[in-house]
């Protein structure tokens, strides 16, 4: 219990906290969207690249990390998708609902509730499994919906938007940069200067808080949606059957450092992250059902995830 109340319960406070202040109207829409962009544009890519710059060598030998992450993640999205088959449901449709069932808050939720209950030695494989979902998950996610609403469907022409639309995100070219300069260090022994490595911990260390306050503002702005059945399956696909796939992958399937398997499950069981409401709104899909499905897995990853770390512990 001491574990949840010391690691979980301050990262769900401050959700609340943003909640709190958007149905108050403190913090209005103007607000969430600025508050984003901080934490997307500077805070999380400081906290990324610092993170990285300090990888070693070792921290890329856990194949077993990167099949129980991706696995979990893409078995699930495959799942929602066979089970969005029905009449006149197109494949954009499908293809949010994947995101919806796999796409984990690792970016905002994941890496500051890991760094509470794991340490510091959680920040890697954190940053890794935020890559992951971002370059695998809704690089595949785009490329469907692209195939579908395109009038002449490009498969080349949609995997270029694609790594064109990647190559400009912040949250991988941070952590990119910060590999390269890992690089250095290991041949040329080449050392961030410490003015460089203050201002990125200075700028890092907003990026938690800002970024659960956040997640706060935006499901305080989230659609109604009368969808009920839909957003139970989306829901209990994301805390129940993902987790459940990474575990398997995870603990029996491959060995690996306890902090790397226990980063694995604790990503694999968060709530579904923003990203599938940007696309379906982008896309112009049924944002309402993303919206509301946010707002029931976050609700109830309290007690699903609160309940995941302790049972680590």
């Amino acid at each position: 219990m001491a574990i949840v109340l010391t690691s979980v319960f301050p990262i769900f406070a401050l959700i609340l906290t943003g909640y709190i202040c958007a149905r108050r109207n403190i913090l209005g829409v103007a607000a969430t969207e600025s508050l984003n962009n901080f934490v997307v544009w500077l805070a999380l890519p400081a906290l990324l690249f610092q993170g990285m710059a300090g990888i070693t060598a070792a921290a890329f030998g856990q194949p077993g990390f990167l099949l129980a992450f991706t696995g979990g993640m893409m078995l699930t999205f495959g799942l929602s998708f066979m089970l969005g088959t029905r009449a006149h449901h197109r494949l954009a449709d499908r293809s949010i609902e994947g995101l919806d069932a796999a796409y984990a808050n690792t970016g905002f939720m994941g890496i500051p509730l890991c760094l509470a209950a794991l340490g510091q030695a959680s920040l890697v494989p954190a940053i890794i499994a935020t890559i992951l979902t971002a370059c695998v998950l809704f690089a595949v996610a785009i490329i469907l919906i692209e195939t579908d609403l395109a009038h002449t469907p490009q498969f080349a022409a949609s995997l270029g938007k694609v790594a064109r639309s990647l190559a400009r995100n912040p949250l991988l070219v941070a952590p990119v940069l910060g590999v390269a300069v890992a690089v250095l260090h290991a041949k040329t022994g080449f050392t961030l200067p410490a003015p460089v490595l203050r201002y990125t911990s200075l700028l890092g260390g907003a990026a938690s808080p800002c970024a659960l306050v956040t997640i706060g503002l935006f499901l305080a702005q989230s659609e109604p949606a009368n969808n009920n059945a839909l957003i139970a399956r989306l829901v209990g696909l994301k805390l129940l059957v993902q987790p459940a796939i990474t575990y398997i992958i995870a603990f029996k399937l491959f060995s690996m450092p306890t902090v790397w398997s226990h980063t694995a499950l604790i990503l694999s069981a968060l709530p579904i992250g923003t990203g599938p409401f940007m696309l379906a709104k982008l896309y112009n899909r049924e944002a309402a059902i993303t919206s509301r499905a946010i707002l029931v897995s976050t609700v109830l990853s309290l007690i699903t995830v609160s309940a995941l770390v302790a049972w680590l512990e």
